[in-house]
């Protein structure tokens, strides 16, 4: 919840009974949809990444009026997610749409689908796959975004799973593709690899995908060998549940808690779990940093901080994740923390969660070991 509000700071547009769109993006994207939103009703719409609301909410005052008809949506991040209601009860629009997971329920039998492009091809793969396998065979998919962000390929990908796919003219950096004549659906499954005996599962979109990435490699040295007996072992910002994964088979056997707000994170690190064997042992769960774990309850953390909000590097992100492990650890619990060396977050962690030290460093990257005071 801390991000809902920063979020909300940082779009003063979406504020007013008069809702903007929050980028130009949006906006192209809402010019470019209008007739078909205004010939649609609420239950043939639906709209995948919408960051703040802009694109749902405006969809919901513009479709064609009906009676207890809900437009679906869905969106990665649960910041936005809870950025979305937030907005809705501002403007009185909170009964309006439904958020779902992407799955069948999600698109099927719809008709016209608004989706802000996620940079990830694997991602837009997933996505186009499941519109043209679950939609309405008459569906028409608007999908915006920054032209910085897009590439060529992601026609291509579309064209795996539509027949044909329009690109309109550029707006103020914004560009969108439009999708018609879905074929070749299939349902999102997660890609596999397998390193060193553990096997990583990730769904499109997952951050290092099926690798891991060089930062969690020395985290996953510097952890310690043997479990602590009493509290909970949580693996925060999991990712595709590698580190969870790890600690559950260490000794003595402990179940582990794996936690991320990302809904693209959380069905990778369950489906790594499962495919190790660690189904019973890793519990996911989908949360804004521990705000669902109860105070003094941990033992271990371990924490690979996310250092971009979208595109741009932000070292807002990891200061409020180790005062929210401060919360969860018990006195004398222990932060484990891999950090990119440059952001020099040792000051935080001593402030926050108390005495801190050194484990290990490479070229790039630091691991610390934080004791709750």
């Amino acid at each position: 919840m801390t991000f809902l509000l920063d979020d909300l700071r940082r779009w003063p547009d979406l504020e007013g009974p008069d809702l903007q769109a929050s980028d130009a993006a949006d906006r192209l994207l809402l010019d470019e949809s209008k007739d078909a939103r205004r010939a649609s009703s609420a239950a043939d719409i639906v709209v995948i990444g919408d960051n703040y609301g802009a694109l749902t909410l405006r969809s919901t005052s513009e479709a064609l009026p009906t009676t207890g008809q809900l437009i679906r949506v869905h969106q990665d991040a649960l910041t936005g997610e809870r950025a979305l209601a937030a907005n809705a009860a501002r403007l009185g629009l909170d009964a309006t749409f439904t958020s779902e997971p992407l799955g069948p329920d999600l698109v099927r039998g719809a008709k016209l689908v608004l989706l802000r492009l996620p940079r990830s091809l694997d991602a837009l793969r997933d996505i186009a796959g499941l519109i043209a396998m679950d939609a309405a065979p008459d569906v028409t998919v608007f999908a915006g975004g920054r032209i910085k962000h897009m590439t060529v390929a992601m026609n291509d990908v579309l064209r795996e799973h539509f027949t044909t796919v329009d690109v309109t003219h550029a707006r103020q950096k914004s560009r969108v593709l439009i999708a018609r004549g879905p074929h070749s659906g299939r349902a999102p499954l997660p890609q596999q690899a397998t390193h060193d005996g553990l096997v990583v599962c990730a769904f499109g979109g997952a951050f290092a995908g099926t690798s891991i990435d060089i930062g969690t490699r020395l985290l996953l040295e510097q952890l310690p060998a043997t479990l602590p007996h009493d509290g909970a072992v949580i693996d925060l910002a999991c990712g595709t549940g590698v580190v969870a994964a790890t600690l559950a088979k260490r000794t003595p056997p402990r179940s582990v808690i794996a936690c991320d707000q990302s809904a693209i994170a959380v069905s990778s690190a369950r489906a790594t779990a499962e495919a190790n064997g660690l189904a019973n042992a890793v519990t996911v769960v989908q949360d804004d940093m521990l705000a669902s774990q109860p105070d003094a309850a941990a033992s271990l953390i371990a924490l690979n901080p996310p250092f971009h909000v979208g595109a741009a590097i932000s070292e807002e992100i990891a200061p409020r994740m180790f005062a929210d492990a401060a919360r969860v650890l018990q006195p004398g619990g222990e932060l484990y923390t891999v950090w990119n060396s440059a952001l020099k977050y040792r000051a935080s962690l001593e402030r926050l969660v108390g005495p801190t030290r050194q484990l290990a460093r490479n070229a790039k990257f630091t691991v610390t070991i934080s004791t709750r005071r």
